[in-house]
């Protein structure tokens, strides 16, 4: 920090480096006019005219200098009395420096305090993935948001996790109920991405997690197994859902399936998923994986899904877990193949699986998660411990990209607002780790995304992602806020957020209304929040149909143990309001739907229907 403080005029100028590539100077000029603008500076871009030079008129000038001592994103700001200077060996860099000055702009407005940056990040790929194939595929208009603000927080890539919900023309049957994203609409975020500096990675699970794919009749033939299995402890059934890797057909409907989605995209990198192929060796491979061991039939399928992307001129990105499985296997990868070490509990042992990769010179990022899925309103205490160790074991590996991933589990009932403030310490986590610090979030969140200058909005979204903290229970994955009124029917026997309807016989009633008591105080506090646009406004309904749902599964667990006791008059006046509240849900989310999302929100919320029958006369058997 320096003496004093910049006061922007009216009129700026904005020299740019004539070094500069047309696009990116483009984007850097809209970037910072818009945020000039929002505090009633206009910046002008135009050449500065010999008397604007004699008479020293302010102006901010970003510069190429490939001589600064880091290369990359590396750059330099400096404000001073006299004006902004904005240094970056390249135009990436420049970016990065841009979002700094627009932070400055928004915080501080037209005074800018003078001050000296030197910054860099720890890893050169950024990356946020969103899960699209769940329940939730967000509107274009949502994603291009999300663009935008990501390129505030230095984020440069994003993907959105896709199984089916790409609208590929050939198999509408597939996805016309989801709301696919279609060519026309992928292209279009795509361009945006591009003009923010964003890669837009590709990404199409290609092995296991097709089960939609696999319930559909004419491919029903390239499943690995042909009906549902029971899986761990006979608890839940896993439905079809893994490619079986030597039927004849199976490679021909992956190469369709590229051909039709990658040409939309610019990025150099598809992810192919290659994730949780639970099926394999039970079915058409079993003979194969017998002879051969399963590593060695995935590692032998991985490679020829390698091939296909090589030839359609990308770098493949996987997930890693199953090869992890299989270290030996490990050194056998293609060197091009970026492995993708994801992990979501706090105690994920990212040290010692970035070793491994690490080791055999396998180049890799490091996966972490926001921990909303399954959780409604969020699972922080264990969120920020696995952001923060991941980013520690990546730096400490060598890991080339840290990508964050918020899932949708169990229908994605959780919305964006819920997972905003671990996206953004990701963004810091990956930027600068050892400068993070959570108690600087709520201030950056309610300035750059609920547009709140109450701060209530953002106190509140941080309270409720530790309010199952008051339940004094834990479960893997999941908090009984998530899925307790979420839980499918027992008879589905489903693998999301099954054990939902078990968790009231292990929480004492005190506990329950203690979480019920937190979750009504963050309710209060942010029916008292003003944000000051309509996003934010759009963000704070959201984030109150979220903490509403987790009331519900503290309510429910509460008419569970009064059924139980066999106290039904008691239940059935529990009951009432819960009926009354689980309508009012129905309507509201219908209504807040589509300023969000694409189709309808009939893969999402199934369960409020589910609660409703259980209230109307569900007996304590069913409920076990």
């Amino acid at each position: 920090m320096g003496a004093g403080s910049f006061l922007l005029p009216k009129r700026l100028g904005l020299v740019l480096d004539p070094a500069l590539p047309v696009s990116a100077a483009a984007a850097l000029t809209e970037r910072l006019q818009s945020a000039a603008k929002a505090i009633g500076v206009l910046l002008d871009s135009s050449p500065p005219t010999p008397r604007d030079l004699q008479m020293a008129v302010p102006h901010i000038q970003l510069r190429l200098d490939p001589q600064l001592p880091k290369p990359g994103e590396y750059y330099t700001l400096a404000i001073a009395r006299q004006g902004i200077l904005l240094t970056s060996p390249t135009p990436a860099g420049l970016r990065a420096g841009v979002a700094t000055l627009r932070q400055l702009l928004r915080e501080h407005g037209a005074p800018l305090p003078c001050l000296k940056i030197r910054d860099w990040p720890d890893f050169s790929r950024r990356g946020f993935m969103l899960d699209i194939s769940r329940g939730r595929v967000p509107n274009l208009a949502t994603l291009l948001d999300l663009a935008d603000h990501l390129a505030d927080f230095k984020i440069n890539e994003l993907q959105l996790y896709t199984e089916h919900t790409f609208a590929y023309q050939a198999y509408q049957p597939v996805w016309e109920t989801w709301g696919a994203l279609s060519a026309g609409e992928i292209q279009q975020l795509d361009t945006h991405c591009r003009w923010l500096g964003i890669d837009l990675v590709p990404n199409q699970n290609s092995f296991g997690h097709l089960r939609e794919w696999l319930a559909y009749p004419p491919l029903q033939p390239l499943a690995e197994v042909a009906a549902p299995y029971e899986g761990a402890n006979g608890e839940f059934l896993r439905f079809p859902s893994t490619l079986a890797p030597n039927n004849p057909g199976t490679l021909p409907f992956i190469r369709a399936l590229y051909d039709e989605l990658l040409p939309n995209f610019s990025s150099p990198f598809v992810n192919v998923g290659c994730d949780e192929t639970w099926d394999l060796g039970r079915g058409q491979s079993q003979a194969e994986c017998e002879r051969l061991g399963k590593g060695r039939v995935y590692v032998d399928f991985l490679k020829k899904i390698h091939a296909e992307v090589q030839q359609r001129g990308r770098t493949m990105m996987f997930w890693g877990d199953i090869i992890l499985n299989h270290p030996e296997l490990i050194s056998e990868l293609p060197r091009d193949a970026i492995a993708l070490n994801w992990g979501y509990e706090a105690n994920h042992p990212f040290p010692k699986e970035t070793a491994l990769f690490a080791r055999a010179k396998i180049p890799f990022y490091v996966c972490p998660g926001t921990s909303t899925w399954m959780t409604l309103i969020g699972k922080n205490d264990n969120a920020f411990t696995n952001l923060r160790r991941a980013a520690a074991a990546g730096r400490r590996q060598g890991a080339i990209g840290y990508l964050n991933t918020d899932w949708g589990d169990g229908g994605h009932p959780q919305p964006l607002a819920v997972s905003w403030p671990l996206i953004v310490a990701g963004a810091a986590l990956s930027w600068h780790g050892k400068a993070f610090d959570e108690k600087r979030l709520a201030p950056v969140l309610s300035r750059d995304v609920y547009q709140d200058p109450t701060g209530k909005v953002a106190r509140a979204a941080l309270a409720l992602g530790v309010a199952h903290q008051k339940l004094k229970f834990t479960a893997l994955n999941e908090t009984p806020l998530g899925t307790v009124i979420t839980a499918p029917p027992p008879e589905q026997r489903e693998l999301f957020c099954r054990n939902g309807l078990k968790h009231f016989a292990k929480i004492p009633a005190k506990n329950i209304r203690a979480a019920l008591s937190e979750i009504a105080r963050q309710q209060k506090l942010l029916a008292q929040a003003h944000p000051a646009r309509a996003a934010g406004r759009l963000l704070a309904r959201e984030l109150s149909l979220a903490a509403r749902l987790a009331a519900l599964s503290c309510s429910y667990m509460l008419w569970q143990q009064r059924r139980a006791a066999g106290k039904n008059t008691s239940a059935k006046t529990l009951a009432a309001p819960m009926i009354r509240e689980l309508k009012k849900l129905d309507r509201e989310f219908k209504a807040y739907w589509p300023l969000r999302n694409q189709a309808t929100p009939a893969h999402c919320t199934p369960f409020l229907q589910w609660r409703l029958h259980d209230l109307a006369g569900a007996s304590p058997k069913r409920m076990l």
